[in-house]
């Protein structure tokens, strides 16, 4: 392999001769072989802020406009991906991200050395000019999460509520019997049900949602410890113009620098309203599976795409995988959120320094959570078939059904009658005549499942 020497404030450094980083990002390399690399979102989201950074440095005559081109330039390179391979450092670093933030900018001075044919940007002085890894990687962290989040999750959960309306409209007469504590319940629609789940998925949009505000506080222009010293007046604000213009969103500058650089509790909340759609996508999945259980020796009362063998041994057994993978998503991203958290709660003073660990985890859980429901929802929810049969013979079956009773002869009279159908194994008709409770007309009126679903009145 063939080198080039480059230099840093700690001497020279050889670098691999056809990579555009520099001595520092090369230290970073030799010294850190731990984990995996730097989400390549932080690495895109970088390249929008340095962007908008050189913009406002232009606009504020702080910066040459030839300069300004060049940035302009490499980062709309490294956003169509050209440059990927140049970004190699891993997660577990500098908890600032600051070995991140200067491997961006050697690599936009080195491709636009390569691009001039001679040294026309320094990465410190000009690149990073106005700024400082302590505001810029919080910065990216803002970016990366609500791209993610406003590009891959939130259309996710909107197609799976999409889907769960269909089906709910679709069976919304379709009677079942309810199940609580795993015991037979008193009945409803299948579509109710649906219903229900669908619910928890608005909900947990909505909560998601609710956290964006906070994502979008930007922290650029607070520099080293939030005071912006180095970053000349109105640095954030046109900044922060500047980004809205790059990507189409809403961000703001942060109104606290301070805060901006030193707590991540927006982090909190929003892997907290994550959690709570892992957990709903945990339940969600959990009961398709139980009611598509069987096909013969189960509940049987849904059938759900059969995508692929089940079992290297037993012929022709299908496994309700899709509902697996979503589960073990669920749990990844519950462990995730205890990362978020315990990194939030760490650092001192004016800086958070778990910061990379932290974008990892957030962005591994969105984009989970994303593609998850993305394939549940084509390859099982939206193949979901109801064995009806089974469903109202299961509904006629519950001994349940003697809630309906209650005001016409009383709980007890009623559950008098449920020990004694399901002792006697004959139907609640057939117990409460034996008891004299009602004739068999009396029954036939007070008992409709229907009416009992609240569906029809």
């Amino acid at each position: 392999m063939e080198y080039r020497i480059e230099k840093d404030t700690m001497g020279e450094m050889k670098v691999p001769a056809d990579r555009y980083w520099g001595a520092q990002t090369q230290r970073s390399f030799q010294n850190f072989k731990v984990g995996g690399k730097m989400p390549v979102e932080i690495i895109h989201a970088f390249a929008y802020l340095k962007n908008a950074a050189a913009c406002a440095n232009m606009d504020l005559k702080v910066l040459p406009p030839e300069k300004a081109s060049y940035i302009f330039i490499v980062c709309d390179e490294i956003l169509q991906g050209k440059l990927d391979d140049h970004f190699p450092l891993v997660v577990y670093q500098t908890g600032s991200g600051t070995q991140t933030n200067m491997n961006v900018n050697e690599v936009i001075a080195g491709r636009a050395a390569d691009l001039a044919g001679s040294r026309v940007l320094h990465p410190n002085d000009d690149v990073n000019k106005s700024q400082s890894s302590n505001d810029t990687f919080p910065t990216a962290m803002s970016i990366a999460s609500v791209f993610a989040i406003e590009e891959k999750l939130i259309p996710a959960v909107n197609c799976m509520i999409q889907t769960l309306d269909q089906l709910e409209k679709k069976y919304m007469k379709t009677i079942k019997t309810g199940r609580t504590h795993l015991q037979d319940a008193v009945p409803l629609t299948f579509g109710q049900e649906v219903s229900g789940w669908k619910s928890m998925m608005e909900h947990s949009l909505e909560n998601v949602k609710r956290t964006l505000p906070s994502l979008k506080e930007i922290a650029l222009g607070g520099t080293a410890v939030g005071t912006g010293l180095n970053a000349p007046k109105g640095f954030a604000e046109q900044a922060v113009m500047n980004l809205n213009r790059l990507t189409g969103k809403d961000f703001v500058t942060a109104p606290n620098k301070f805060h901006a650089l030193s707590s991540k509790d927006a982090y909190v909340a929003a892997h907290g309203a994550l959690k709570g759609l892992a957990a709903d996508l945990m339940k969600m999945a959990n009961d398709i599976r139980w009611l598509a259980s069987g096909p013969r020796c189960g509940m049987g009362e849904i059938t759900i795409p059969a995508n692929e063998p089940g079992s290297s041994i037993m012929p022709g057994k299908v496994n309700p995988t899709q509902t697996e993978s979503a589960t073990m998503v669920a749990v990844r991203v519950m462990g995730n959120d205890t990362v978020v958290g315990v990194a939030a709660s760490q650092g001192n003073f004016e800086l958070n320094v778990y910061m990379p660990v932290m974008a990892e985890a957030f962005l591994e859980s969105v984009n989970l959570l994303a593609e998850s429901l993305t394939s549940l929802e084509k390859n099982c929810v939206r193949g979901i078939e109801v064995n009806e049969d089974k469903m109202t013979e299961n509904a006629e079956k519950s001994l349940m059904v003697a809630t309906a009773l209650n005001t016409h002869i009383g709980y007890e009279k009623a559950a008098r009658i449920a020990k004694k159908a399901h002792r006697e194994n004959s139907t609640l008709r057939e117990a409460g005549i034996d008891l004299g409770m009602y004739t068999g007309e009396e029954y036939d009126q007070w008992v409709n499942l229907l009416q009992m679903t609240g569906v029809e009145e």
